[in-house]
């Protein structure tokens, strides 16, 4: 079974509608790349997988006992946000905030696991730092091993070499990769066409309100809305 589902779910926002009769699914190991232009409803559709939009209609199934509060999510900052003044350990901390229930602290578990993500990723030598001191890569690094705190199953990514230079977006796609070559599913939205084409093993095209294309990257390479979206590079893979 598929730890994550939609099936013929119409989507929308302030009572319009965005995206119609999608349908597509992620299991276990799966790296899902989400491509369209802007405005297409690609992070309307991950608000709605989060479930901080409730889809017009149709559903959304967890399978392979995956829990709603147990996806990890990396979004995209704004100006504010990237200004926050906590330290890294503290926000890093702040993914176990859903296995807290009621409890006002974190328990030693939480805390070592934490500690276990910045290592995991290569920050622990950051811990102490303020958030707003770090570079653009190093604060990305730092949101994702938030988001892995949060699940040991599935992470969704909204654009997570956005704004990087070159070097730090190679770097992050790298971990992102290292990821999910562990086994944790990934659901990507990017607008990175040579990354998508790179990393995913299942593209998911968005465009004029409904699903242009879903299905494994290789077949995408073939399909007509593949080659006309990402022409450049799609002829650079069939090469």
């Amino acid at each position: 079974m598929p730890q994550l589902e939609c099936q013929d779910i119409v989507l929308g926002y302030e009572g319009n509608v965005v995206i119609t009769d999608l349908s597509f699914s992620a299991s276990e190991g799966d790296y899902l790349c989400i491509l369209g232009e802007n405005g297409s409803g690609k992070s309307t559709l991950m608000k709605t997988i989060l479930m901080l939009n409730t889809p017009v209609s149709g559903q959304i199934i967890l399978g392979d006992g995956l829990k709603a509060n147990e996806i990890g999510y990396l979004p995209q900052q704004n100006i504010v946000q990237k200004d926050f003044p906590a330290s890294v350990r503290e926000v890093v901390r702040s993914g176990c905030l859903n296995r807290c229930g009621w409890r006002p602290f974190y328990n030693k578990t939480e805390k070592q696991m934490a500690e276990d993500n910045m290592d995991r990723l290569g920050i622990s030598s950051l811990a102490k730092r303020c958030y707003r001191e770090l570079s653009g890569g190093q604060q990305q690094r730092v949101l994702l091993a938030r988001a892995l705190c949060a699940t040991q199953k599935i992470l969704l990514l909204d654009e997570p070499a956005a704004g990087l230079d070159p070097s730090a977006s190679l770097s992050m796609y790298s971990l992102i990769s290292s990821l999910n070559s562990e086994g944790i599913t990934v659901i990507m939205i990017s607008h990175d066409i040579a990354a998508a084409l790179e990393y995913a093993s299942h593209i998911l095209h968005l465009g004029g309100g409904s699903c242009l294309f879903f299905g494994s990257k290789e077949d995408y390479l073939k399909n007509r809305s593949g080659s006309m979206f990402a022409k450049p590079e799609v002829d650079k893979w069939l090469k």
